[in-house]
């Protein structure tokens, strides 16, 4: 029978058998079930399945009979067996449920362990963004082995040689890519936090600073009502010129009829 690969929908809350793996080889050995039915009743990838079903991740993994253990019935293979959508489901048990383990600290093997100083100190030389923290959770070590690493008082220090923690399988290419991004991105917020308080500052330090360009400019407004002041006297000034104009008009007359009596005195005696 054809089995065909399809994802498997995720669901995290419904219930797994005690060994997914070894029961996944017992299903793929022993039954018609498709890829698909078994990674969701053992909780797996479909590729996963296929790779168990071609022996490449079964090395050493003995199968395990899931109807013997009680955590299903035969009648339930029989179905699902006969209809490739339906879905295989765990017997009522009286046992707990299996907690998956919380994350915490890893465990790393003595062999890798001897490579950490070097992974701690690529880490320092390649990403300096990279905080205590994110090493201490990327490489498994602690904050005094960074900081001995950093201050050149290793006791290891001249034999060390930086080489990548993905590449000495300490952490994966994934999770250091996401923490070098998290720490550009923190980066790039404490960068403009600190723009932003700069900005703040030279604001503050603008006003005090912007008085005398005020007081200036509040100079210049009243040096202006002076020479508008000297423009009106001008105005002024200039009637008074006009004035002096209209008397030497009105003295010119005067001045002609004087001539004209100087010229005309015997006309007068005579009307007299």
């Amino acid at each position: 029978m054809k089995r065909d690969i399809s994802e498997k929908s995720a669901d995290k809350s419904k219930a797994t058998p005690l060994m997914p793996k070894a029961t996944a080889v017992w299903l793929v050995d022993n039954t018609a079930l498709t890829f698909a039915q078994i990674a969701d009743f053992c909780d797996l990838h479909a590729l996963v399945v296929q790779s168990i079903a071609d022996g490449e991740t079964v090395a050493g993994i003995s199968g395990v009979d899931p109807v013997r253990n009680r955590q299903v019935s035969q009648q339930e293979l029989e179905r699902c067996i006969a209809d490739p959508d339906a879905r295989l489901t765990l017997m009522e048990t009286a046992l707990p449920t299996p907690q998956k383990r919380v994350r915490g600290p890893r465990y790393t093997p003595l062999v890798k362990r001897v490579a950490k100083p070097d992974a701690i100190l690529w880490c320092l030389k390649s990403y300096p963004d990279l905080s205590d923290a994110q090493i201490i959770r990327l490489i498994g070590t602690t904050k005094s082995m960074i900081n001995a690493i950093k201050n050149r008082s290793h006791w290891n220090m001249r034999n060390l040689q930086p080489r990548n923690p993905a590449d000495l399988g300490l952490c994966t290419y994934s999770e250091l890519q996401a923490a070098v991004e998290k720490a550009e991105r923190v980066k790039v917020r404490v960068r403009a936090e600190k723009a932003r308080i700069a900005r703040i500052e030279a604001k503050r330090a603008g006003v005090s600073l912007e008085v005398e360009p005020e007081t200036e400019q509040e100079q210049e407004t009243e040096q202006k009502p002076e020479s508008e002041l000297e423009q009106e006297q001008e105005t002024e000034q200039k009637p008074e010129s006009e004035l002096e104009q209209e008397q030497e008009t009105e003295q010119k007359p005067e001045s002609e009829l004087e001539q004209a009596l100087a010229s005309n005195p015997p006309q007068a005696s005579q009307q007299g």
